[in-house]
């Protein structure tokens, strides 16, 4: 198996399958420019709103702003009123977008409250409405991030895949859990597996992939054709770079230490440029806390990083600290890596078997409830 197929997703080609998932407050244009850089061709912006009032804000144009990224521009929105989504789409393509996102996937209370995200699941006929409406009054691709459903016992990612293969959306991303789930548990891949049987659309399958032995395995037993990372990319971006290696078998030596170092500083300095130092600062100490999150030498490194106030404090203790840093603990403790593998293989087993398991998830079972007695 290798990358050098890429993945072409309306009329726009892609030259491996990864792509970096719109997490809210990672996913900036600071760190997807980083992330392109070390090998995901995908870089979705976070999550924006559709109701286009609200993109005068400064968080609203932090997040359309394309900041020195060369990829093709992907801009995600959520809401739940066609027009309004359709009006958006248009304004985001007249503003330079490539590809426009709809999240059907996030699960975020004050989200779902709006019968936005993951809720939309719930309503079929809406998901039709709303890709019709949005595809309609476009000229660039439409794109679809979905969860696998609303809970165990309703996952209906077949059905509303095949609503959006039949109203034009031009690739589908599948997270392998429901919306009653949350993050809880482990992600599924047999609904994403089946998602990829039912349709002839690109598929990328997302959820808990944070190695390159897992990036594979996700791929061989879904047969996605593009996965994405999310959460295992924070403080470990160089993982694009390890899986295009490891999927195309090509021999590449670990990121010597002076890589290492130089990609967190210049990751630190592309913040203050983008935020200003306040805000850059601020911002930084949640990504340094991360790039050594499994480090037990940074215990005292991590408390002293989080009281510093200026850019040129934060870019000297971190060199310092770096400087003094074994490398194998940086580039191999980054992040936990591979843990969720053999979930795999009991997945394998039967369709049956991976639903009985998780509708005995105690977890998602109760998180339904609760999402059930909220907004039901």
């Amino acid at each position: 198996m290798t990358t050098d197929v890429g993945i072409r997703i309306g009329d726009m080609e892609f030259s491996n399958r990864l792509a970096l998932a719109p997490m809210a407050g990672i996913s900036d244009p600071p760190f997807r420019r980083l992330c392109s850089q070390l090998g995901a061709t995908m870089t979705p912006s976070e999550m924006i709103t559709a109701d286009t009032r609200l993109w005068k804000s400064k968080k609203s144009q932090r997040r359309l702003s394309a900041w020195r990224n060369k990829t093709p521009q992907i801009i995600q929105i959520a809401g739940f009123d066609p027009d309004m989504l359709a009006s958006a789409a248009l304004k985001a393509q007249n503003q330079g977008a490539s590809i426009i996102d709809i999240n059907m996937g996030c699960p975020a209370k004050k989200v779902c409250r709006r019968l936005a995200g993951s809720a939309l699941l719930r309503d079929p006929n809406l998901v039709r409405r709303i890709l019709q409406q949005v595809i309609s009054r476009l000229t660039i691709p439409v794109t679809l991030k979905i969860r696998t459903g609303w809970c165990p016992e309703s996952r209906n990612g077949v059905e509303i895949a095949r609503i959006a293969e039949d109203c034009g959306v031009a690739a589908l991303t599948v997270h392998g859990r429901t919306r009653a789930c949350k993050f809880s548990g482990h992600a599924e891949y047999e609904t994403i597996r089946q998602i990829k049987k039912s349709v002839s659309i690109p598929i990328i399958a997302n959820g808990d992939i944070d190695s390159p032995e897992k990036a594979k395995s996700v791929l061989d037993y879904t047969s996605a054709d593009a996965i994405m990372v999310g959460r295992g990319a924070r403080g470990n971006p160089w993982i694009f770079s390890k899986i295009n290696s490891y999927l195309s078998d090509t021999l590449q030596p670990e990121l010597p230490f002076i890589s290492v170092r130089d990609i967190i500083l210049a990751h630190l300095d592309s913040l203050y440029s983008f935020y200003g130092e306040f805000t850059g600062v601020r911002v930084g100490r949640k990504h340094l806390t991360w790039y050594f999150q499994h480090q037990d030498s940074a215990r005292d490194f991590r408390q002293r990083i989080v009281r510093v106030e200026t850019a040129q404090e934060q870019l000297k203790l971190t060199q310092f600290f770096l400087d003094r840093s074994p490398y194998k603990e940086i580039i191999e403790y980054s992040s936990p890596q591979g843990k969720r593998v053999d979930r795999i293989k009991e997945q394998k087993k039967t369709t049956r078997q991976t639903k009985d398991r998780y509708e005995g998830n105690s977890t998602c079972r109760n998180a339904k409830q609760a999402a059930w007695g909220t907004y039901g």
